[in-house]
């Protein structure tokens, strides 16, 4: 199972007691801040993981249903790398 920002936003909504326009702008605004600042450092929140971007480089790309080649860019990419306590529920 996983989860979409609908389903955070509706877990907030209930946790939080709040409106769900408010629990919605709350996590946009939650993510948009670990985006902005993951730019130029590590985001780091406590037993939960560290959050940065990851230059992927550039790659040979195949379409696989028509067997076409291309080449795909380098790219970054926001990445996270998840805490031991995380990790150890999760396992």
């Amino acid at each position: 199972m996983s989860l979409g920002k609908k389903d955070i936003s509706r877990n907030i909504t209930t946790k939080a007691q709040i409106s769900s326009k408010i629990s919605h702008n709350l996590l946009n605004k939650f993510l948009e801040s670990i985006k902005t600042e993951s730019r130029t450092k590590l985001v780091k929140i406590s037993n939960f993981g560290t959050f940065y971007y990851h230059n992927s480089p550039k790659r040979l790309g195949r379409n696989p249903k028509t067997k076409e080649e291309y080449l795909i860019d380098k790219r970054s990419k926001l990445s996270l790398k998840v805490s031991s306590n995380i990790r150890n529920l999760i396992n």
